[in-house]
């Protein structure tokens, strides 16, 4: 029998990355302080068994830089050296180095990382040097402004669906002088090939006399599609002494991994990009049991509905009846008892916050307390997935624009380091994650004044002190949109606040924000505990049956003729009170077959905070569904969002009422920005 090493081998991938959340976890605890031997036997451990994975796999320079770590975790562990801050420092960049060769590895490489050899020499220099000598040891070399330059340019594997082009960028850096030496063909040549996706990642060099802000301009646009680290090419060491002062600059890494200080929790930011042989999920042995003993009930139902076949009488009638209800029961508990198995803590989102938070706010020069609150608060794992980089732009939106710095704050009469806390809690079928930051907070003028500059749909014909808190602090989702002075390393350029509130909009999320100057913003995200089963409102347009999620209906009512306008371009609107809402009717829309009904309903739905009447023929049912995916079963379609299979067996489309929404409002006009006459 011949053994399956690639699955062994993904079985390793999946474990290293969680000795490397170890890793991380233990040394921020071990830099603020919070050290004990339990804690370095754990941490030894971790890196022990990566090293020993490592080897087995055939990833030899991987193995051999963590066995540096290992040693140095080994001399902690035994009380010859203390953990000092800049010891700590070092671990954790070696602790990224690992993460790079480890996703390297993922993607069919073999286990390389650009900087490796820059901090090994560092690691060899501290395991030869006291305690005393350790802060010079790893302390980064000043650019010398000559040595040439090394960029590894890693797309993430969907860069082509976004409409970006790798080839186009590499052109762009070709006339800056930069020229691939090397190409990684990743799993090019895999069964599984996929021609909509990326699979290739490049490693250029080029003059040291280009300035680096030119070459990280090049990658403005496409900061969430790829990975991006560029360092100086160190030169040969020529004795034992080049070793104890390394001669490779500390990586620089582009925007589109943040600062250099940061660019391994960045990387960490996008877990569904990477490209994986398999994807897999660790689950509780409870979860099992309690499917299989369901499992189990079903079988005894099953077993008691057949005895009863070719059996007549009242009796047997009553039987049936107790069966049907118990399959019943039971083919609930087995639904919810599997969508269970999905379910994880969203502390897999939170951990890699304080690393994050640690980073940026050291390069900000913040003092930065971050809390954490309801880690095990279980949501579904694709949601998980996809709400991870909204999360991560908010926090650091938090860090750069709302948190003051120490002498700022002390002039405010605050404490020095300010608190940034996450939480996350369950509110009916609902999670609710909040981001709240005891900062500067939003200011109504500086939000309105900017809006004015960019001449904002909601500026014509309004006036600041005829908005609410809540559509005045909105404007910073608008595209483009910043209050930043200056554009730095994280933010300024108004890119991605629009993008956050379109990812939570696909998930059937709403954000809000709360505000007060000068002591704080509160985002505060609602988003559904899965996305393979929705409770949906069936509803008759002529001779077909469409489903509307009931989180997006605000209400519903009989349609007054009276009620309609028509406006310039066949724009139709409904008073519905002292508001005008755009009008659709899905008859026209989705070209459904039938007569109208005589007694039409405006279906009244909410999206992104903008509001739109569906003219439909019948309200029907409510009832749980689940979701279909159309696109791996036949295409995309506009303003669908799925399909589901009705008890009868009818197949029913599920309207994507963001997207009906977002084409619409947006083509008529804001709603909001429409009073009745």
């Amino acid at each position: 029998m011949e053994l399956d090493m690639e699955r062994f081998r993904q079985i390793f991938l999946q474990e290293c990355a969680e000795n490397l959340d170890v890793l991380e976890a233990e040394l921020l605890a071990m830099e603020a302080g919070l050290t004990d031997d339990d804690a370095i036997n754990k941490v030894f451990r971790a890196a022990h068994s990566i090293k020993g994975g490592a080897g087995t796999f055939g990833l030899g320079e991987m193995s051999r830089f963590t066995h540096h770590l290992e040693t140095l975790l080994d001399e902690l562990r035994s009380h010859k050296r203390q953990p000092t801050p800049a010891l700590v420092a070092l671990m954790l960049k070696a602790t990224d180095v690992i993460a790079r060769m480890r996703d390297d590895a993922a993607a069919g490489g073999t286990g390389q990382s650009p900087d490796a050899a820059s901090v090994s020499a560092q690691l060899e220099a501290v395991l030869g040097a006291a305690d005393s000598e350790v802060a010079a040891a790893t302390a980064a070399p000043l650019d010398d402004g000559h040595s040439p330059w090394q960029l590894v340019f890693t797309p993430y594997s969907d860069i082509l669906a976004s409409g970006n082009d790798p080839v186009r960028l590499l052109r762009e850096l070709a006339e800056l002088g930069l020229v691939a030496s090397q190409c990684n063909f990743g799993k090019l040549y895999d069964d599984d090939f996929d021609p909509q996706l990326c699979y290739l990642s490049w490693t250029l060099t080029g003059p040291g006399d280009i300035a680096r802000q030119d070459i990280i301009e090049i990658f403005d646009w496409v900061e969430d599609e790829c990975d991006v680290v560029l360092t100086r090419q160190a030169p040969t060491a020529q004795s034992g002494a080049a070793l104890a002062e390394p001669q490779a600059e500390a990586p620089e890494v582009a925007p589109a991994a943040t600062a250099s200080a940061i660019s391994a929790s960045a990387d960490k930011t996008a877990p569904a990009r990477a490209v994986a042989a398999e994807q897999s999920i660790r689950i509780d042995i409870r979860k099992i049991d309690q499917l299989i003993n369901l499992v189990g009930e079903l079988v005894i139902t099953q077993s008691m509905l057949a005895s009863l076949e070719g059996i007549d009488g009242l009796d047997t009638q009553e039987r049936f009846a107790k069966g049907l209800s118990l399959l019943k029961n039971n083919t609930k508990a087995l639904q919810e008892s599997v969508l269970g198995i999905r379910m994880l803590p969203i502390s897999f989102a939170f951990n890699r916050f304080p690393r994050l938070v640690r980073d940026i706010s050291q390069q900000l020069g913040k003092e930065v307390n971050l809390k954490l609150v309801g880690e095990q608060t279980e949501l579904d794992k694709t949601v998980l997935e996809r709400i991870t980089d909204p999360l991560v732009h908010m926090v650091r939106n938090a860090l750069d624009h709302g948190i003051e710095t120490p002498e700022l704050r002390c002039q405010k009469g605050k404490a020095p380091g300010g608190t940034l806390t996450l939480s996350a809690r369950h509110e009916g079928g609902n999670v609710v994650i909040d981001i709240q930051d005891d900062g500067a907070g939003l200011s109504r003028d500086k939000l309105w004044q900017k809006a004015c500059e960019k001449a904002l749909p909601l500026t014509r014909d309004r006036r600041l002190d005829e908005l609410s808190d809540a559509q005045v602090f909105d404007l910073i989702f608008a595209p483009g949109f910043s209050t930043a002075a200056a554009v730095s390393d994280l933010s300024g350029r108004g890119v991605g606040m629009d993008v956050v509130k379109r990812n939570i909009s696909e998930l059937g999320g709403s954000v809000e924000i709360q505000s007060q100057l000068g002591r704080g913003t509160l985002f505060r995200i609602r988003l559904p505990l899965t996305m393979a089963i929705l409770d949906g409102q069936l509803v008759a347009v002529g001779e077909e049956l469409f489903v509307i999620p009931l989180i997006n209906i605000v209400e519903s009512l009989k349609l007054d003729p009276q009620c309609l306008l028509k406006a310039g371009g066949g724009v139709v609107f409904y008073q519905l009170r002292q508001q005008m809402l755009p009008v659709l009717w899905l008859s026209q829309l989705l070209g459904t077959r039938g007569e109208p009904g005589a007694m039409p309903l405006l279906c009244v739905v909410e999206a992104a905070g903008r509001k739109l009447g569906l003219v439909v023929d019948a309200l029907l049912a409510q009832q749980q569904v689940v979701i279909k995916s159309l696109e791996q079963n036949f295409r995309r379609l506009p303003g669908i969002s799925g399909a589901t299979i009705l008890g009868d067996g009818q197949v029913c489309l599920i309207l994507d009422v963001p997207a009906l929404v977002a084409l619409h409002v947006g083509q008529q006009g804001d709603s909001d920005a429409i009073s009745a006459a």
